[in-house]
């Protein structure tokens, strides 16, 4: 699938299929621009942005300086924004975030490069807010403007209210941006009131704006701003009004919009088999009728006129859908999936009610009898497991397959300081109790519990910390584990390099860690793998574990090693039912069983959740109403009903 625009949009969107080609576009442009303006013997002068979003940007414009010599020496840059009051030498100043993403890789000269500064004092910060509008000036506007967008629709820290025409400011920061900062300063409490901002009206006189936004949390207010009316409730709607931005979007960001999720609404369609699931799927939520129930009128009344005139009646529509819901349940998860020989047929043949049952899924799932084992599933944290597919790991045991777990990392930065405090207590009083070197166990604990009463707000954890709270995290994992059946023996713990940072930044994929999860499909020979699926995760770190797996399957595939694939949602949401290719029913006790292996993580279980709009509800809550949401839109569909339900999609490796 290739880039393309999104029409019937009021600012100009274009798509791509992942982030990283999305953020490979955008360094193209500057790279263009760049080297216009070098050959003029003129500067260029870039808005630049902080956060998730930009990393990848960045990260492909200090390979373009390194491998094709984009010189940078006559950018000059402008920050959008930095928390206030902000010491420019924090680990969580976009000063330092800046010079460590990317100031300190290219040859951009430092007198060129302007942040806001979150030291002046507050009596000074409107005069120096007018200095940066100043400097802006002086350099001659500027040329392209690179922004995000947050959850509640603001760009750069121009909250909701925050008017069209509002220049540099100190501003207060929404309960909903610092909710959303929260993960990075280790608690929503750390995370500063105020920060210091180019206002709307400074950003729209930017020549030319590229907008970012990636992840399917970032669908909603994507959709509001390009579709919906123009509102300082949403500062980025003011877009519209621009001669110049674009949207630049990866798949799950553009989600929401209508031209995407229900393309028939804005106008002619190609029906391909997967677009006829989901319409009609889509049709009988819509009405409150089962599959089998939809009539023409229904389709005719919702704007699916085309859909019933080429492949119509109603009927054969419902029970066409019907089948290919039909064949998604399975009972036995670790048999093998048999190709129904349609794989790939875009075209429906008209009228024929054998034959194209399994169009758009791509798999029947009528059970093979024999046994594939064993099965891995891959866990990017040490509680994903039980999490997304607690119930299907359950079902695997219980059908005599080996299960083995490879927990990708470690999940220490995800303990909070009490916990770790708590079990050095805990140790030590073991150790004194069962007579066990009692000396070294204190001058650990001492050590540990010195760094803790002076650890400031924010700080990264010290080596003995992130060791105690790696190790907490995996004691739960087994604990976790074992109640699903799958014993200590059976587990992974393979602590992948790019997550060892310590902190909430990751770095890039390691070559070694893809060789780790080499050496481990070809040490355990697995007839099924289970890999979460989580591609849009807003921290990266689904995204990047799945891709280090599905470069490790590639390359032992290869060398002839082949088994199924299988996509877990993380812990955010299920697939979309006309995404669905197979589905594992979970009886009370099953699901009963995933909660108890769930609660295991109890060093989880009090933990505010990360960016994207998810609530704080415990972990177990939120898997229990997901899954039994699941059963209850197949029970909405007319299919059969079932207590709760978890579900899968197969990747192929395209």
């Amino acid at each position: 699938m290739s880039s393309h625009y999104v029409p019937h949009t009021k600012i100009p969107t274009l798509v791509f299929p992942t982030s990283t080609q999305a953020s490979r576009h955008v360094a193209l442009m500057i790279e263009s621009l760049i080297r216009q303006n070098n050959s003029a013997n003129r500067p260029t002068v870039l808005g630049l942005a902080t956060g998730s979003t930009p990393v990848g940007l960045y990260r492909e414009l200090i390979r373009l300086h390194k491998e094709a010599n984009l010189d940078f020496s006559r950018v000059i840059t402008f920050n959008l924004d930095e928390y206030f009051p902000m010491n420019k030498e924090d680990d969580h100043s976009y000063q330092l975030w800046m010079q460590e993403t990317f100031f300190k890789h290219v040859n951009v000269q430092p007198q060129n490069a302007h942040i806001p500064d979150g030291t002046v004092s507050s009596h000074d910060v409107e005069d120096y807010c007018a200095r940066y509008e100043q400097m802006i000036r002086r350099a001659g506007d500027i040329d392209l403007q690179i922004l995000g967008i947050g959850r509640s629709g603001h760009i750069g820290f121009n909250e909701p209210g925050s008017t069209r025409h509002s220049r540099t400011r100190l501003a207060t920061l929404d309960p909903v941006t610092r909710r959303d900062a929260a993960g990075d300063f280790f608690g929503e409490d750390n995370v500063p009131h105020q920060a210091v901002t180019m206002g709307v009206g400074t950003i729209l006189e930017a020549r030319k704006i590229v907008i970012m936004a990636f992840g399917e949390h970032k669908a909603p207010i994507v959709q509001r701003a390009v579709e919906g009316e123009m509102s300082e409730a949403i500062t980025a709607s003011f877009l519209q009004k621009h001669p110049d931005t674009t949207f630049i979007l990866d798949q799950a960001a553009a989600g929401h919009l209508t031209p995407v999720r229900l393309p028939w609404v804005v106008g002619s369609v190609n029906w391909t088999p997967s677009l006829i699931r989901r319409a009609v799927i889509w049709l009988s939520l819509k009405v409150g009728k089962g599959l089998l129930k939809l009539s023409d009128d229904d389709f005719r009344e919702h704007e699916l006129y085309e859909l019933l005139r080429e492949y119509g009646p109603a009927h054969r529509l419902g029970r066409r859908v019907f089948d290919e819901m039909m064949n998604t349940i399975c009972t036995s998860p670790g048999v093998r999936s048999q190709e129904s020989g349609v794989r790939g047929q875009e075209t429906g043949v008209r009228g024929q009610e054998s034959g194209i049952r399994n169009q758009g899924t791509g798999a029947s799932l009528a059970p093979d009898p024999r046994p594939l084992t064993p099965v891995l599933v891959f866990s990017p944290h040490p509680d994903d497991d039980v999490i997304s597919m607690g119930g299907t790991i359950v079902r695997l045991v219980e059908q005599g397959h080996k299960v083995h777990i490879a927990y990708m990392t470690s999940g220490n930065i995800a303990v909070f300081d009490h916990d770790a405090w708590r079990f050095t207590d805990f140790v030590c009083g073991f150790n004194e109790l069962f007579k066990i070197d009692t000396e070294h166990s204190e001058t650990v604990k001492n050590r540990v519990q010195s760094f803790l009463r002076g650890k400031r707000p924010g700080q990264p954890d010290s080596k003995d910390l992130l060791d105690i709270k790696r190790l907490i995290r995996a004691t739960e994992a087994r604990a976790g584990a074992l109640v699903c059946g799958v014993p200590p023996e059976q587990l992974e713990f393979m602590d992948l390099r790019f997550y060892r940072t310590g902190t909430i930044a990751k770095a890039p994929i390691h070559p070694q860690d893809i060789q780790d999860i080499i050496n481990l499909l070809e040490r355990l020979q697995p007839a099924q793998i289970y890999v979460a699926g989580e591609m849009s995760d807003p921290h990266g770190t689904h995204r990047v574990c799945a891709n280090a797996v599905f470069d490790a399957v590639r390359a032992v595939r290869q060398e002839g090693q082949h088994f199924e694939v299988w996509l877990y949602r993380g812990a955010w949401e299920e697939w979309e039912p006309h995404e669905v290719e197979r589905v594992v029913p979970l009886s009370p006790k099953d699901l009963d069983r995933k909660k108890a292996a769930v609660f295991r993580h109890q060093s989880q279980k009090d933990k505010a959740m990360f960016p994207g709009g998810h609530d704080t509800r415990e972990f177990w809550q939120r898997a229990e109403d997901r899954n039994r949401n699941t059963a209850k839109v197949y029970d909405q569909l007319g299919l059969p009903e079932f207590y709760a339900l978890e579900g899968f999609v197969q990747w192929r490796g395209d």
